[in-house]
């Protein structure tokens, strides 16, 4: 029940966060804004997401789970209210902004949160569960804010579910706890500067952690961008397809990725040597089928090919979190929350990046999505080379860290 409401938190700031992928068209109306002017609502989001955290990962382990989802849970809410009420585009940046600021004290604290109340063994299952249901918050932003929107209208739309931030403070601040009763962990010592610099430091250098980072940053993007802004309008725009069927494969994004995460955390949790071919497995199916569909021969795509690439899509959020079970052995509990930081940083990075690029090609090439999405080739080479430099040294040092610990359970009678 713990776990759950701590997951509600996160549930609610992925609808806030994925709220602009459904209202892209009426944003760029509203306040009279281009392509690239319109990305930088996503991009200023992202951007303060990523920034933040590190910082957030060290105040996780420092203060808890329960008081840094109270205020991410404030900030996001206030942020998603400000949007509604908007009147200009530097205001409904602002709140983006601050919502972006408090979606980026959602997940880790729940991945920490899902280290103190679950064994270790459960710990890729629990993870992708935390993934699933932030996808179902994707998809109450894809079926039911949609509809709310172009039903209400803008404000009473963003308004009205900026609600639902106010619901899971209350239930947040009446039934969660950091850990179960009788297992408090050791306090730390924490000393200032010097102590952010050796926590930062310390998991930095575990090569599990920077690969972690780079799977998150290789996996996660590709549907990120689609979800969060340039699926709509690619679709609508570039294939002719109505609102409504737009929004219908929006959803297959969704559901697939859903279905995908059990999959992909049971696999793991049973065979740990599957997290890296089910990662680059992920990377190449989304580079085949994204080539195939930008360079189809005809000016649109056939349906069957926009669904096959929605449904490969909806593998890549559960792939990121597969850097969770790269960068989470390979630090002690004091840096869960400093290692899943960088970590989730990485996908974040991408996604800024790509959703700026697209935007820039789009006005350059006067809306050419064949070119402007070709970004996303650029970016998956990247991490990919990375991927590729990383994984021996991860797993060498990771094996070399379990025989150490079998070493030490063993117990010679005297």
């Amino acid at each position: 029940m713990v776990w759950a409401v701590g997951v509600s938190v996160y549930f609610v700031a992925v609808i806030f966060r994925t709220s602009l992928g459904v209202a892209g068209l009426d944003a760029a109306d509203r306040f009279h804004v281009n392509a690239s002017a319109l990305s930088t609502f996503s991009i200023l989001q992202l951007l303060v997401y990523a920034g933040m955290q590190i910082p957030v990962g060290l105040l996780v382990d420092r203060l808890g789970t329960k008081k840094m989802l109270t205020l991410g849970a404030v900030l996001f809410t206030i942020g998603q209210l400000g949007f509604a009420f908007s009147p200009t585009y530097g205001t409904a940046l602002a709140s983006r902004a601050l919502l972006g600021c408090g979606d980026a004290m959602t997940f880790i604290s729940v991945l920490r949160l899902g280290t103190r109340w679950f064994p270790a063994r459960r710990g890729p299952v629990v993870a992708q569960l935390a993934g699933l249901v932030g996808m179902a918050g994707n998809l109450v932003s894809t079926l039911v804010l949609a509809r709310l929107l172009h039903g209400v209208g803008w404000t009473a739309a963003f308004a009205g579910s900026s609600l639902a931030g106010v619901v899971v403070l209350v239930l947040m601040l009446v039934f969660l706890k950091d850990h179960p009763e009788g297992h408090q962990p050791e306090p730390f010592p924490h000393q200032g500067a010097a102590y952010v610099r050796r926590q930062i430091a310390a998991s930095w250098r575990e090569p599990g952690t920077r690969l972690g980072m780079w799977v998150h940053f290789t996996t996660q993007f590709p549907a990120m961008v689609f979800l969060l802004l340039w699926g709509l309008p690619f679709l609508v725009e570039a294939q002719g397809l109505s609102r409504a069927t737009a929004g219908e494969l929006l959803t297959l994004v969704v559901l697939s990725n859903m279905l995908v995460g059990l999959v992909y955390g049971q696999i793991v949790a049973r065979h740990h040597a599957a997290r890296l071919p089910l990662a680059l497995g992920t990377v190449v199916a989304t580079t085949v089928v994204w080539a195939a569909t930008l360079a189809y021969p005809a000016d649109r795509a056939p349906m069957w090919m926009l669904i096959v690439l929605c449904a490969v899509l909806g593998a890549c959020g559960p792939a990121s979190m597969i850097g969770f079970d790269f960068a989470r052995p390979a630090n002690p509990p004091e840096r869960q929350g400093t290692a899943s930081g960088i970590t989730n940083m990485g996908g974040f990075v991408a996604s800024m990046t790509t959703l700026l690029a697209v935007g820039v090609l789009l006005d350059a090439t006067g809306g050419s999505y064949t070119v402007a999405f070709s970004a996303v080739f650029v970016l998956q080479a990247l991490g990919l080379s990375q991927i590729l430099r990383l994984r021996k040294q991860a797993v060498r040092r990771e094996r070399e860290r379990l025989v150490a610990s079998r070493v030490e359970t063993v117990h010679v009678p005297v």
